[in-house]
């Protein structure tokens, strides 16, 4: 680039390359097709007591979801990785073993969206505690059974620092909540009578005459509280049975040695899946920027693999929590194909670039998504499955947007632009390209500057801006004139 000519004139005739080249990195660091499975076998107690209730010589397939410690977005994860596995191995029964002192409201009524997605039967297994967020997860099943000893209640919104949340918004919040109970408990009246005294201290409790909670306090109960029969015929206040331990609730339910087990255990990576996930926008963007730079400066190349790097992180944080499915890739592939067609074969083309670049930033947001096995993709599209990756997406590209006019607006005249631009002739005035391509096509070329991909080069004597047709070119290589457009001439190595 000459002295003379402007940043956003550069940008115009040299983005489009160097970004498509930043994609295409991208696709590099592949897509995993595995998704993670569930594969811990436990073994048996014998039957000491109750009767099965399973169907008699069918042997019923069970997974097994540990809820453990603060709810969040990893058990989010691990929850729904479980509910999707057993929907592919068509399991009859999932059993949540719930330990958990509450958590996040957010991840909680998405954990409730979940469970209602499986077609077989629920029970919640209260072996500890199942306090706050935990009973809405317990209330979510069909069935909720307890360890001797256990507890469960005390459900009020609160604010993550324990602290109450405002009289008005909690009233709302409490309004919203004791709603969401009645609809998930519409063929069981007393559990969303229970579940909402649990929320609301200003809820009254009354059973057959009898107040189980007054106004002014949070219902909570023990397995024994919950277990204790009302009415005519008796039956218990909200709990289906009890059980000292998870494979005798197993046995009272399905039979003795009528059930083979499959336990879902949480891995390392939906733990970082958390975190990814909440950071993506700010790491897509991020790496975008940095793949634009280091495409742009050969100075500060190292910046390639810091791009590629944040990109892989966002990628594979997403399979890590069996978000996507294969058709992503397939969609990703074909668009590859087309933006590379695009940039080797037909300069000119235009459309075949945009259709490539489209096809893999849509892929990108269907392979984020939360895809059900044999769920159409019409109910996933109408139940805005795709809002929350289009937008995480959006928020990276326009962060990069911004991040590219702020470099273009304050950096011009600083060091860092004069890292990532020619701002001096190279050996006397560059030449426009000639009008007749064979006056240059098919002789040697030295490049005058480092290509990346754009440069200058010298051609019998002749300065010109030229674009190097394999990508990369270092100062002073040899190279080949194959082909002239109407900025430049096209040259590749030799």
């Amino acid at each position: 680039m000459g002295p003379s000519e402007r940043p956003w004139g550069m940008i115009r005739r040299r983005f489009l390359c160097p970004f498509a080249a930043s994609v295409v990195a991208w696709a590099a660091v592949g897509m995993d097709l595995g998704s993670a499975r569930a594969a811990t076998a436990v073994g048996k107690e014998s039957l000491t007591a109750g009767a099965p209730v399973a169907r008699v010589g069918v042997r019923a397939n069970v997974v097994v979801i540990p809820i453990h410690g603060e709810i969040g977005q990893p058990t989010l994860y691990l929850l729904r990785r479980g509910l999707k596995a057993a929907i592919s191995d068509h399991a009859d029964a999932v059993v949540l073993d719930i330990d958990t002192p509450g958590g996040a409201l957010d991840a909680t009524l998405t954990m409730l969206e979940a469970l209602g997605r499986f077609p077989g039967r629920t029970i919640a297994y209260v072996d500890s505690e199942a306090m706050s967020a935990g009973a809405f997860v317990s209330a979510g099943c069909g069935e909720i059974w307890f360890a001797p000893g256990a507890v469960i209640g005390a459900a009020a919104p609160v604010l993550e620092s324990g602290q109450d949340v405002d009289s008005t918004m909690k009233q709302k919040l409490t309004s919203y909540l004791k709603a969401r109970m009645r609809a998930l408990s519409e063929d069981k009246p007393r559990r969303g009578e229970v579940i909402a005294a649990m929320i609301d201290a200003d809820s009254e409790l009354t059973v057959d005459g009898k107040v189980i909670k007054p106004k002014g306090q949070l219902l909570s109960l023990t397995a024994s509280e919950a277990m204790h029969a009302y009415g005519t015929p008796p039956q218990p206040l909200l709990g289906a049975g009890e059980a000292p331990s998870l494979d005798l609730l197993l046995d009272r339910c399905f039979g003795e040695g009528n059930h083979s087990l499959v336990r879902v255990e949480p891995t390392w990576s939906e733990r970082l899946a958390a975190g990814i996930n909440g950071a993506a926008p700010l790491l897509m963007g991020l790496g975008l920027l940095a793949l634009f730079v280091g495409f742009k400066s050969p100075g500060l190349g190292a910046l390639i693999p810091v791009g590629v790097g944040m990109l892989t992180i966002v990628f594979f944080g997403g399979q890590s929590a069996g978000l996507s499915g294969h058709e992503p890739i397939l969609i990703f592939g074909f668009g590859v194909v087309l933006l590379l067609l695009e940039i080797v074969f037909f300069h000119s083309a235009g459309f075949l670039g945009i259709a490539g670049f489209l096809m893999m930033l849509a892929s990108l947001i269907w392979s984020m998504a939360d895809l059900w096995p044999n769920e159409p993709l019409s109910a996933a599209w109408n139940g805005n499955a795709f809002v929350d990756p289009f937008l995480r997406l959006s928020m990276a590209l326009v962060g990069s947007a911004v991040a590219f006019a702020l470099l273009l607006r304050f950096l011009p005249s600083g060091w860092i632009w004069n890292r990532l631009a020619v701002r001096s002739t190279v050996g006397g005035t560059s030449q426009p390209p000639p009008a007749a391509a064979s006056a240059v096509v098919g002789k040697a070329a030295t490049a005058l500057t480092t290509l990346a991909p754009s440069g200058y080069v010298l051609v019998e004597g002749l300065r010109y801006e030229a674009f190097c047709e394999s990508g990369m070119a270092e100062r002073g290589a040899a190279l080949r004139v194959v082909g002239v457009d109407n900025f430049r001439i096209i040259v590749t190595n030799n």
